[in-house]
C-alpha cells in the first residue's frame, strides 16, 4: 500500500484529512499515533521532527508530507477523486484556498485554545478566543446565504476543513440562534458520507476530549 496516514482519530485536523481521503476514495493504511507514547512519538518525529500529526508518508512516491492542506493538496494531485477537492480554475480555486485558511486560523486556532486552557486547567481569560468564534461564525453565515457549500455549489477543501473546526468549535461556543444558515451548512456538512465515518471513527475517543459533555447527542 502506496499511503499510510500518521494521526489520531480524535484530532480535528486529522478529521480534514480523513475527509478528503474519503471523499476520493483514497486507499490507505492508518497508523494510530499515541502521543503519550514515546515509541509512537519517537516514530512520528523520525517522519516529521515537529513531532505533530497528521503526516502523510507515500512509499511509492518517497514523501512525507506534513500539514492537512499540504496533504489534501497532494492527495488532490495525485490520487483524485471523481471531482477535484480543490477546482482547476484559478479563482475559484484561490476561493477554497482562503475558507481552508479561515477555518484553520480562525476556529480551529481559537478553539484549541480554549481547549488546551481546561486541558491545563489555567481558567484563563478567553474572551477574545470566544470573540473570533462569534465573528467567524457570524462571516460564515453570510457566506453561505445562497451556497450549498462554503467556496461555491461543489465539495471542496474548505468544506473538508469546515467539517471538524465546526464540530469542534460548537462544543465550546455554541452557534447563535438566529445564524440559520451557518445552522443548515452544517447539518449539510454533517449529513455528509465521508464526514459521518470519520465521526463514527472518533467515537470511542469522545470521552478523552475535554467538552465531551457539548457534543450533540446526534453524534453519539
Amino acid at each position: 500500500m502506496s499511503l499510510t496516514l500518521y494521526y489520531h482519530p480524535l484530532a480535528s485536523y486529522c478529521h480534514k484529512v480523513l475527509v478528503a481521503l474519503y471523499e476520493t476514495g483514497t486507499v490507505f493504511e492508518k497508523r494510530v499515533v499515541d502521543l503519550s507514547n514515546q515509541a509512537d512519538k519517537s516514530e512520528l518525529q523520525a517522519i516529521w521532527p515537529i513531532g505533530k500529526f497528521p503526516v502523510i508518508r507515500d512509499d511509492a512516491g518517497r514523501r512525507d508530507l506534513p500539514e492537512s492542506t499540504i496533504i489534501i493538496e497532494y492527495v488532490d494531485r495525485f490520487f483524485p477523486g471523481a471531482r477535484p477537492l480543490i477546482p482547476i480554475d484559478w479563482a475559484n480555486a484561490l476561493e477554497v484556498r482562503l475558507w481552508d485558511r479561515f477555518f484553520d486560523n480562525y476556529l480551529q486556532g481559537p478553539m484549541q485554545q480554549i481547549v488546551g486552557d481546561r486541558i491545563r486547567g489555567a481558567n484563563g481569560d478567553m474572551s477574545n478566543e470566544r470573540a473570533t468564534l462569534q465573528t467567524a461564525y457570524r462571516m460564515i453565515d453570510r457566506q453561505v446565504v445562497s451556497k450549498t457549500w462554503v467556496a461555491g455549489q461543489e465539495f471542496s477543501m474548505a468544506d473538508c476543513a469546515a467539517a471538524p473546526a465546526l464540530f469542534y468549535a460548537s462544543t465550546v461556543q455554541p452557534f447563535p440562534d438566529e445564524l440559520g444558515h451557518l445552522r443548515a451548512y452544517f447539518d449539510r456538512l454533517a449529513d455528509r458520507p465521508s464526514i459521518q465515518r470519520v465521526l463514527d471513527e472518533a467515537k470511542p475517543y469522545f470521552s478523552l476530549y475535554p467538552f465531551a459533555d457539548c457534543i450533540p447527542q446526534r453524534f453519539l
